[in-house]
């Protein structure tokens, strides 16, 4: 029997409802019944069809809208291009058996996959459908999600979900865990290879929530989205802990205190027009390079408003996002883990029309440091634009990194090599600028001509030293200054000598540690020529399997 003759009555009555399909009336008895016609077995395809997108009920979508949730056809419908969007295996359903499944088989099996077509680009999708058991993965599910990533790598273009699922689906038991693991293999084997990015918007729990740790960018919605490996209830059993849904993992949560969420977002709508626009400043896969576009900001614009933007006196703070706004195409940028170690700042923008990725130290939050988060970030950001071919340009502005008990005990030491492993493995066009001060180790790790940056350009105020002239002076002067008569005139006489002979401008760019010394006003400029020479950039790593990267 196939699924229409199963959905459907075989012999309805002579007026059906609209949107219903007609069936041939029941041949007299005796006779063998008259087969439907191409047109009746197209109009019952299409009274199937749109039974399928309707949902399970009226009330299930209702109850999804009272959440402040689009159901999971609506949002791709906003994530593709108008009309673009073309599913597949709609019509498939799960072969469980016990526990009331079999009696309960609604076709889409609570997912839903396909691709369109995202800025004219081609994006492969998958959405899950919390109105059919709650989102919940069972085995057809997981195979649905398995073929559409299967058909990303094939295509060689990104794969986004959207993710609304009240994780596996117990009644299926360890089937649907292996189901988990399929996703997860394939997250793995394309990481690097096409974009992958995860929409939580609603629950992801348990188990589910490690797909979208292991894709490139995690988008979530404040109010409706979750993701915890243990929920509250067990939380409180097992530590006697009481906390919300929210409390334990909601948005604001993952976007500033563990970096699990890369952008959050007020409401669905706008944060899948972020997810379209993050789209269009990557490439579909790593043979690609990112999309150019026609730049209408002038490639020679100088940006006269740095000379005052940034305050010689180094140990006065500044906002860098004003810095990346001024020299970007039109001021636009976008920037990832805004609101966790906000310390430095990882942003992707334009220069002259072409994609670069931005890392830059932030003076406004904790005087720029590095810290164990920040190396973190600014690691997973280096990496993800190597592997993706986008050029790397590093404003520098650290007085090094950030000590302390708690940094040295939660290794700092480990993390920080994570943001030196990147920038040393990294492929890529790269460009550094110290804007003022570059002190100790922080200024080797923030891709420093001596770990390989192909240009190093550096403002007239740079300070590029062991540390700093102060501290400098404590050491190397000790004994002179506690034999003083006058310890305090001594102190400042030797702290002077000190930033006269080794931190003056050009003291780095007299030894070759610095290409050029340049007007701030000339930044944007000077980049963009840079990275134009640079790209057509080829470097050969040594023959391996793999780094052993620090963890």
């Amino acid at each position: 029997m196939s699924i229409v003759e199963e959905r459907l009555p075989a012999h309805p009555p002579p007026d059906v409802a609209p949107g219903s399909a007609p069936i041939a009336p029941a041949a007299p008895a005796g006779e063998e019944p008259r087969r439907p016609s191409m047109r009746e077995r197209v109009a019952e395809l299409a009274a199937l069809r749109s039974r399928a997108h309707s949902g399970p009920s009226p009330k299930a979508t209702e109850a999804q809208h009272a959440k402040g949730k689009l159901t999971a056809r609506e949002r791709l419908e906003l994530l593709f291009d108008e009309g673009t969007f073309i599913e597949v295996e709609g019509f498939r359903r799960h072969r469980a058996t016990g526990f009331g499944l079999e009696a309960k088989r609604p076709h889409s099996d609570g997912v839903l996959i396909g691709w369109g077509l995202v800025g004219r680009r081609r994006v492969f999708a998958y959405a899950h459908d919390f109105r059919v058991f709650g989102g919940a993965l069972g085995e057809a599910h997981a195979e649905k999600i398995h073929k559409i990533m299967d058909l990303a790598e094939s295509a060689g273009a990104p794969v986004v979900g959207l993710c609304d699922g009240a994780g596996a689906r117990i009644q299926e038991g360890v089937t649907a865990l292996a189901g988990y693991g399929g996703i997860f293999q394939r997250n793995v084997r394309n990481s690097g290879v096409i974009p992958q990015i995860s929409v939580i918007m609603g629950p992801c729990a348990g188990g589910a929530a490690y797909s979208p740790a292991l894709t490139d960018f995690v988008f979530m919605v404040r109010g409706t989205s979750q993701m915890f490996i243990t929920g509250p209830d067990v939380v409180q059993a097992v530590t006697g802990e009481q906390i919300s849904h929210d409390g334990l993992g909601g948005a604001d949560v993952h976007a500033a205190a563990s970096g699990v969420a890369s952008f959050l977002y007020d409401d669905e709508e706008s944060c899948l027009a972020e997810v379209r626009y993050l789209l269009s400043l990557l490439p579909s896969n790593n043979r690609e390079l990112p999309p150019a576009a026609e730049a209408e900001d002038p490639v020679d614009r100088r940006c006269e408003a740095l000379l005052d933007l940034v305050p010689a006196d180094p140990n006065h703070a500044y906002d860098m996002r004003r810095v990346i706004e001024e020299i970007a195409d039109d001021g636009e940028y976008v920037e990832i883990h805004e609101r966790w170690a906000t310390n430095i700042v990882c942003a992707l923008t334009r220069l002259g029309g072409e994609v670069v990725g931005v890392v830059a130290n932030q003076p406004a939050s904790l005087a720029g440091v590095l810290d164990i988060n920040a190396s973190e970030k600014g690691a997973r950001f280096v990496q993800m634009c190597d592997a993706f071919n986008i050029p790397l340009v590093t404003l520098v502005d650290v007085p090094g990194f950030l000590p302390g008990v708690d940094q040295e005990h939660g290794g700092v030491i480990r993390h920080g090599a994570k943001l030196l492993y990147a920038y040393c493995n990294a492929t890529v066009p790269r460009i550094s600028v110290v804007l003022r001060k570059a002190y100790g180790g922080a200024y080797i790790v923030m891709d420093s001509r001596s770990i390989g940056t192909d240009l190093a350009l550096a403002w007239p105020v740079n300070e590029i030293a062991v540390m700093g002239a102060e501290g400098a002076a404590n050491v190397v002067f000790r004994r002179e200054i506690a034999a003083s008569d006058d310890p305090e005139s001594t102190r400042a006489e030797r702290i002077a000598e000190y930033r006269h002979e080794l931190m003056h401008p050009y003291y780095a760019a007299e030894r070759g540690l610095v290409d050029d010394v340049i007007d701030p006003a000339e930044t944007r400029t000077r980049l963009i020529g840079a990275l134009a020479v640079l790209r057509g950039k080829h470097a050969a790593l040594p023959g391996r399997k793999h780094g052993n990267q620090p963890q």
